[in-house]
């Protein structure tokens, strides 16, 4: 699990929680259950089973992976619409190609991410390119979706190439977690991604044994999922490992630690760690569409059938297809 990393942790700026910050306790711990999305590629639904109302501004993320693929193998989403939300596209291993019809798009890999808002409308593609297709190789990577409020939900659509290298990297006292900031600020540092629902974004990569414990801000949620290893999350110690997401309560720190052995194939703990800022606004959602209301879906699956949303690019020879997630 390559990401962004570096060879001595302990060059970089370190971050801990003050001294009198309040431990956020662990409401809640959730397997995500596995499926699949677009042509065919395996997911796990890391949001699946958890209340709404822990995870505003958040909608839903998927863990892409992580899949070896042979040769021939690779799939990716056929052309699709979507409005009212961000898409946050996160490559851990691997090469995926987007491209929307509001111009938008390009190739990232290892610890590249593609931040699409969607707003008022478009469609959006993404697949591994052709050579990969054919030579297979590895796949790893996650999709969250962040809602806007109302009063963003008709923006123009706009979209963030953030590379690996703007990545805003921290780590603990002691130089055993890696943190790297993809959005939003922690402890004053700030991540390259731009955010219209102010949030945090964070992966973690925790060393056997190794424990971090991070000031966040009172007003923001939080969450930690678990793409790879096992460990623990909380005061209280909860155990947690791949595929799991904890939902934590209110207060002004938490706390992520790894199990001192660690899988033959996973040599450390990875964690997603996300905060926003609740919206408190109410959510019709139904497959690409986010929306306030019923009216407000219904609108846009018509604006989408009669080709509001942009049209497929000729270069690509193809219809459009119905709507679906992605």
């Amino acid at each position: 699990m390559p990401a962004v990393t570096v060879e001595n942790p302990l060059t970089l700026p370190r971050v801990t929680a003050p001294a009198d910050a309040v431990a956020r306790p662990v409401l809640t711990v959730t397997t995500a259950p596995s499926g699949f999305e677009g042509e065919g590629f395996p997911v796990r639904r890391a949001f699946a089973g958890i209340n709404y109302r822990h995870l505003d501004p958040f909608i839903m993320m998927d863990q892409m992976g992580e899949v070896e693929y042979a040769p021939g193998e690779p799939k990716g989403t056929p052309w699709h619409p979507h409005r009212g939300f961000e898409t946050v596209t996160y490559i851990i291993d691997g090469i995926f190609d987007h491209q929307d019809s509001n111009g938008g798009g390009g190739t990232i890999t290892n610890g590249d991410t593609q931040w699409m808002t969607a707003g008022s409308g478009l469609l959006h593609i993404e697949a591994p390119p052709e050579h990969l297709v054919m030579s297979g190789g590895l796949f790893h990577g996650l999709q969250l979706w962040v809602n806007l409020p109302a009063k963003d939900k008709m923006m123009a659509p706009r979209y963030q190439d953030i590379r690996s290298g703007s990545v805003q990297l921290l780590t603990s006292p002691d130089g055993g977690a890696l943190l790297r900031v993809i959005a939003g600020e922690l402890d004053g540092h700030e991540g390259p991604g731009i955010t219209h629902t102010p949030i945090t974004m964070i992966h973690a990569t925790l060393a056997p044994g190794a424990e971090v414990t991070l000031p966040w801000r009172e007003d923001f949620n939080g969450l930690a999922y678990v793409m790879a290893g096992r460990g623990s999350v909380g005061a209280e110690r909860r155990p947690v490992r791949l595929g799991q997401t904890a939902v934590f309560g209110a207060g002004s720190s938490l706390t992520v630690r790894a199990d001192g052995k660690q899988d033959s194939h996973t040599p450390d703990l990875e964690v997603v760690l996300l905060g926003g800022r609740p919206i408190r606004e109410p959510m019709a959602h139904y497959g690409p569409f986010v929306m306030n209301t019923k009216d407000e879906l219904m609108q846009a699956f018509e604006d989408f059938q009669k080709g509001r949303l942009g049209t497929i690019p000729a270069v690509h020879g193809m219809t459009e297809k119905g709507p679906q997630d992605a």
